[in-house]
């Protein structure tokens, strides 16, 4: 149990803790975390999950198991998040939905993956980007549609369709794993020198995205708002994978796709619950310190899910 708590969960958040400390003590400033924050969201990253999907054995990734334990899961803690956010503490509808976004989307790229990884081996990693094939589509797919019902009334039909889209299609994100699906399925191989820079410029991309998180919470502070973070965190953290625990065992997955999906929802609310909040100007603070509360908090969570997996 300790073993696994030193050798998969520290590294990870000592990397986000450096970035954290050396920000606050003003070695690094906020120009330099964002500059870090771009290459590794904006370029690296997508790098990433191109090379990951370009590569990826589809039939033997996409269980469908998976994905319906992992989604079915995740859609019932939005609405977890949007009804609790509406009725135990008596937010307006527009807050609610980003609250509830906040439970949906888990840190399934900075923490997820190296966090699976370094439990299981790097063979392991193909429920991860099944998973993440889907995520932030999924993610924005359901908050942006709630979010467009409830501003419009239902009555915004082309420009709620049009914000969805247009939302989805500027993350680099969603460009890089839909670039991937598209070498994977026409079966064109990437040239072997752009497929070894590719592989340089990865091997960037996690260790930098961690720094750069920990440099980004610097700017938020859990403040106020204390028994509804408690509840993002709790709905996030345990009610998500516990969900997905259940509907995998029932499913009969895998042993590898198995922890993936439990690992993935077991992570804490990633930075876009506060891109998203930020983006309708709702619930800002409570994204905000969901954010840096549960990703200090996922420390001891993870290592329990993780003990639980064996």
């Amino acid at each position: 149990m300790l073993q696994s708590l030193i050798n998969v969960i520290l590294p990870v958040f000592l990397v986000i803790g450096a970035g954290y400390a050396s920000t606050r003590l003003g070695y690094f400033k906020e120009i330099h975390i964002d500059g870090l924050m771009k290459f590794t969201q904006g370029f690296a990253i997508p790098c990433l999950l191109f090379l990951a999907i370009s590569h990826l054995d589809l039939s033997a990734s996409f269980d469908p198991r998976l994905l319906a334990s992992f989604y079915t899961a995740a859609g019932l803690c939005f609405t977890a998040g949007l009804f609790g956010a509406r009725f135990i503490f008596g937010r307006d509808w527009e807050d609610c939905v980003a609250i509830g976004f906040c439970c949906l989307f888990s840190n399934s790229v900075l923490l997820g993956l190296p966090i699976t990884e370094r439990a299981y081996g790097p063979e392991n990693l193909t429920g991860n980007y099944a998973i993440i094939a889907f995520h932030s589509p999924f993610c924005y797919g359901v908050g942006i549609t709630v979010m467009e019902v409830i501003r419009n009334r239902g009555h915004g039909g082309p420009r709620m369709v049009k914000s969805i889209l247009s939302a989805m299609f500027r993350n680099a994100l969603i460009l890089g794993i839909a670039l991937g699906f598209v070498v994977n399925l026409s079966g064109v191989g990437v040239p072997a020198v752009v497929d070894e820079a590719l592989g340089l410029v990865t091997r960037a991309a996690l260790p930098g995205a961690l720094f750069a998180l920990g440099g980004v919470l610097v700017k938020y502070k859990p403040e106020g708002d204390l028994r509804t973070i408690a509840f993002v965190c709790a709905v996030s953290l345990m009610l998500h994978p516990g969900l997905v625990w259940l509907f995998g065992s029932t499913a009969g997955l895998p042993q590898d796709l198995f922890r993936s999906g439990v690992l993935n929802a077991a992570m804490a609310p990633g930075f876009n619950a506060y891109i998203f909040a930020n983006m309708y100007g709702r619930a800002k603070r409570v994204a905000a310190s969901s954010v840096l509360v549960g990703t200090a908090v996922s420390i001891l969570t993870v290592w329990l899910w993780l003990t639980l997996l064996g």
